[in-house]
């Protein structure tokens, strides 16, 4: 049934107090918030307590804003990482393993569901090649697992959503626009120069803005405030002239973490905090809208699709990827198993729902399920994995392999 507003508040504050609540537990077990949120939504709507449509505008939006969040904060957090710590591995993660994974999805896609046109079989390659910080939490947190392995996984998940954006654009354009899809595909990169060109552009200026605020700088409550202003402000300059505006986000935290190497920790704890919100509620919409959109094919082709983006696709591209990387081979096959699916595949599958490709609703739903599928796999593992890292290696392995 449709709900109202007062009732959708309801839901969603008793969601994000049990799993604020219960976050402390849940981090020593084998459930995660992810799964906690995505379950729930589940659960309602098999019981017609909620009723999701994939094609609202308001679910559209926050999911794009939750991926906003997301990826200006990870981007905050980028040249810290990037400069002072292991750059080797995530740049092989993102350079050779996230290509050779939306391959080998696209190829399977095509195989499995030969309904879909090469341009969508390589879309929903696309959409389902980026991973998710959210749903490793637990990996990427736990002080006992190798920092090289945590890195890697972090930096990965942080800068894929932004890299994965323009290959996911530019085969919707080959999938709904094919006469004109060279003209297309050249102001996607425009659009994309361009919002990077702004997003960097205002965080310089913001950066060198901060010792000259008069006040003698702004107080400690707002400076997550201003951070926070800067991601919105980029991504609206972007959207509203003729930039891409989640590369400009992206690009923006990116930038003022460069610009300003003393920036407060409140600024990324505070977006880390907003954006935990938006991710809660767009995983709980999420599992709402699997059940909304259900499933009409063929069942075998499905799971043996799910199959293979979880168990060969992912694992298989990066430990191609690390081929002559000095790391144990426990390392190498830890980070090639986690690989969730998570905010930025959602949206991305939204962009292809709401599109004109003539198999738009197949794209979606295999990309739903695929989904909803490593949500539950990789946050349900997330604890065990690190615990099973932290019993095969030990302190000592952790500390040797950041030398």
């Amino acid at each position: 049934m449709d709900i109202g507003f007062a009732e959708a508040l309801l839901i969603l504050g008793l969601l994000l107090a049990v799993a604020a609540a219960l976050s402390g537990w849940l981090h020593g077990t084998v459930l995660s918030i992810s799964v906690l949120s995505v379950v729930a939504g589940v659960g309602l709507a098999l019981v017609d307590v909620v009723n999701a449509n994939p094609g609202a505008q308001i679910v559209i939006l926050l999911v794009e804003l939750a991926l906003i969040l997301t990826l200006f904060s990870d981007g905050l957090l980028v040249e810290s990482e990037l400069l002072r710590e292991h750059w080797g591995p995530p740049a092989r993660a993102l350079v050779i393993a996230m290509p050779v994974t939306l391959v080998l999805l696209a190829l399977a896609g095509k195989a499995l569901f030969p309904e879909l046109t090469w341009a969508e079989a390589f879309l929903l390659g696309a959409v389902l090649s980026p991973t998710d910080p959210v749903v490793t939490s637990a990996v990427v947190s736990a002080p006992r697992v190798p920092r090289l392995i945590r890195h890697t996984l972090n930096l990965e998940s942080g800068l894929n959503d932004g890299l994965a954006l323009p290959f996911v654009l530019f085969f919707l354009v080959l999938a709904t626009a094919q006469d004109n899809a060279a003209g297309e595909a050249g102001q996607l990169a425009a659009e994309a120069l361009v919002g990077a060109l702004i997003g960097v552009a205002l965080a310089v200026a913001a950066g060198r803005l901060l010792p000259h605020v008069p006040g003698g700088g702004m107080t400690l409550k707002y400076e997550g405030t201003y951070a926070l202003g800067l991601g919105f402000l980029a991504f609206g300059l972007a959207d509203a002239t003729y930039g891409n505006g989640l590369i400009a986000a992206f690009v923006a935290g990116i930038a003022l973490a460069a610009a300003k190497h003393e920036i407060p920790d409140a600024f990324g704890e505070f977006n880390e905090s907003v954006s935990a919100v938006f991710q809660v509620a767009t995983f709980f919409v999420f599992g709402a809208l699997v059940v909304a959109t259900g499933w009409e094919w063929s069942l075998w082709p499905l799971l043996v699709f799910i199959a293979f983006a979880l168990l060969v696709a992912r694992p298989a591209a990066v430990l191609v990827s690390f081929l002559g990387v000095r790391m144990p081979m426990p390392h190498k096959l830890f980070i090639a198993w986690f690989g969730p699916k998570g905010v930025a595949s959602m949206l991305f599958a939204l962009f292809a729902l709401n599109s004109t490709a003539p198999d738009r609703t197949l794209v979606f739903d295999v990309a739903s399920f695929v989904i909803l599928a490593s949500i539950l796999a990789h946050g349900l593992t997330d604890t065990v994995g690190a615990r099973w890292i932290e019993r095969r290696l030990g302190s000592q392995s952790a500390e040797s392999s950041t030398t």
